[in-house]
């Protein structure tokens, strides 16, 4: 891969939610670097991404809110300020806990986003 020149990207570059202001996502490769970096919000309890998996490694950096994380077979109450690691290829979803907003950014450990859904055991 060749190497990144310096650059800035405006919000209108990446954000999806015209109200939640950090909701969106970056690919590494625009920026010539390995490493893809999603911004995640939702002010709903209950809310957050499905039951997933991806071909790498994944950091979740908890900024705002609490949240229950399932990364494999092992559950976390995770509050602000923490970070949470999901290790490649081991399925992991996680929700709002609330009260209020929840905030993540979570690094994917490759230059594109891949994520494959799966079917929730927790739903079966």
């Amino acid at each position: 891969m060749k190497q990144g020149k310096p650059r800035v990207l405006n919000r209108s570059d990446w954000a999806t939610h015209p109200d939640l202001f950090w909701k969106g996502h970056v690919e590494g490769h625009t920026l010539g670097t390995g490493v893809t970096v999603l911004f995640y919000a939702t002010e709903e309890i209950g809310g957050g991404p499905k039951w997933h998996v991806h071909p790498y490694d994944e950091i979740f950096i908890l900024r705002e809110g609490r949240a229950l994380f399932t990364v494999g077979d092992e559950r976390f109450e995770c509050e602000a300020g923490q970070v949470v690691f999901g290790p490649a290829n081991v399925p992991h979803k996680f929700v709002n806990l609330g009260p209020g907003r929840l905030e993540t950014t979570d690094i994917h450990v490759s230059d594109r986003w891949v994520q494959t859904n799966l079917p929730d055991p927790d739903l079966s």
